[in-house]
Order: C-alpha cells, then structure tokens, then sequence
C-alpha cells in the first residue's frame, strides 16, 4: 500500500486521521507519516501489521480476541481442496485472496 493509496483508503472510508489513528491503536502524528510516506525526511513503510489491520478494519472487524476463525464453506486453499489436512504445521499454506 502506498501513502497515496493509504490516504484515499481513509478518506473513501470517511474517516478523519484521528479516528482512524484510533482504530487502529496508533498516534494520530504515525497516520500522517504514512500519508506522506516519509518522516524528518526518512522514508516511512506501512508495515505489513497496519497494512492487514486496515483490510481487516475494511471488512468490519473492529476487534479480536485471538479465537479460532471460521472459514465459510467456500474458503478454498490455492490447491482448490478445502481443507489443510497435512502435518507440516501450515508450511507452505498461501491464502488466496478469496481467503482475506
């Protein structure tokens, strides 16, 4: 996700900065340094951690409480069964995007 591309995400979701600096448990000043992706001149990443939380904030989850999540009938593993039957520990597990 760029800073641009951050920016129109809160802004087509009609939150001000620090609404959303408050869902997602941040400073109000980190939200800016995302938006214009640097910080005194250094360039600022979102991190891959605010990065979900936002697709998560965008499919309604407000809060987790680290429980089991249910998959719906039609969750599908990229090799098209649905079910992750093997005993490596979800090595190699790749959700699609029909998963996120």
């Amino acid at each position: 996700m760029t800073p641009e591309q951050f920016r129109r995400w809160r802004k087509a979701n009609g939150w001000k900065q620090r609404e959303l600096a408050e869902l997602l448990g941040l400073k109000r000043r980190m939200i800016q340094y995302y938006e214009r992706g640097n910080r005194d001149g250094k360039e600022v990443e979102i991190p891959k951690t605010v990065r979900l939380a936002c697709y998560a904030l965008a499919c309604g989850v407000l809060e987790f409480d680290g429980g089991a999540v249910e998959w719906s009938s039609e969750t599908r593993f990229e090799n098209g069964s649905d079910v992750d039957d093997d005993d490596d520990d979800d090595e190699g597990f790749r959700p699609t995007a029909s998963h996120l």
